[in-house]
């Protein structure tokens, strides 16, 4: 029999592919999830895989130290979900990246929001008080959305709240004094500033707690954070179990009692307002 070129291509391409499915077969009811460390770590350790367990899965938590690395593992098949973004940076990252990745449920989200060492109360602005804030684009304008919502300042009309940056603060109705920091120092600032605003998983790791904030974002859906998978997996079993347990009685207890002060997904509050 003679072995032509064709064939000989049309071999090795089957051995590479019969090779990369094997490379990627496992056990159906392995779950590897990969996140940061702090409170989105602590909801899966504490609430989603005692219940994933308890339907036969064996769940893996792999915490990452950076924002980068937990989609290209996704990406690559290390992971089969990740936890730790909102919808606007997933989108950007996976456009940015050329990554098959989409949003699967979102969760229980720690706020951005106001506190003081100095001040009990929001009424003692006055001009000249300094107001500590994220330089980050995406942080920095959710903090600067609040400060318009409360009258400090006024921004431009037609901004965007995704968007909004000092550039489009049309009026300082208090005088206040805005010192961009970045979010990890922000908590470290509260000795110097009257107030400052500090993302949720910040706060909690500084040692604050959530309820301790004189005022609190209501999250845009922009802001809420997600369960990533890779768009080809999303109607395979393990994820619609995934989904499933964020969104089960069991969870909503559990985020009441170790997670009071985070803003509640739609079905978390539609499962709350049932049971009263």
């Amino acid at each position: 029999m003679t072995i032509t070129r064709r064939s000989i291509l049309l071999l090795s391409a089957l051995t590479l592919a019969l090779t990369a499915s094997f490379a990627h077969a496992k056990d159906p009811k392995e779950i590897t999830i990969g996140t940061s460390a702090g409170p989105y770590a602590d909801q899966i350790k504490l609430g989603i895989k005692p219940i994933l367990e308890k339907q036969g899965y064996k769940v893996r938590l792999v915490e990452f130290n950076d924002y980068i690395q937990p989609n290209f593992a996704l990406a690559e098949g290390s992971l089969d979900a990740n936890v730790f973004q909102h919808i606007v940076y997933l989108k950007k990252f996976a456009l940015e990246h050329k990554l098959a990745l989409t949003d699967l449920i979102t969760i229980p989200t720690a706020p951005i929001a106001i506190y003081s060492k100095k001040h009990k109360t929001l009424d003692d602005v006055k001009e000249g008080t300094t107001v500590g804030l994220p330089n980050d684009p995406t942080n920095q304008a959710r903090a600067l959305v609040l400060l318009d919502q409360l009258g400090w300042i006024k921004l431009r009309a037609s901004f965007d709240p995704v968007r909004a940056s000092e550039k489009d603060i049309a009026v300082n109705t208090k005088k206040i004094k805005l010192l961009p920091l970045e979010a990890a120092q922000l908590p470290r600032s509260l000795g110097d500033t009257d107030y400052s605003f500090i993302n949720g998983n910040y706060a909690l790791a500084s040692g604050l707690k959530l309820t301790e904030a004189l005022v609190a974002e209501k999250i845009s859906p922009n802001y809420i954070n997600l369960v990533a998978i890779r768009t080809a997996d999303k109607d395979k079993q393990f994820a619609k179990d995934l989904a499933a347990a964020y969104r089960s009685r069991e969870f909503l207890d559990i985020t009441n009692k170790h997670f009071a002060g985070y803003s509640k997904p739609d079905y978390q509050q539609a499962l709350q307002t049932a049971a009263k």
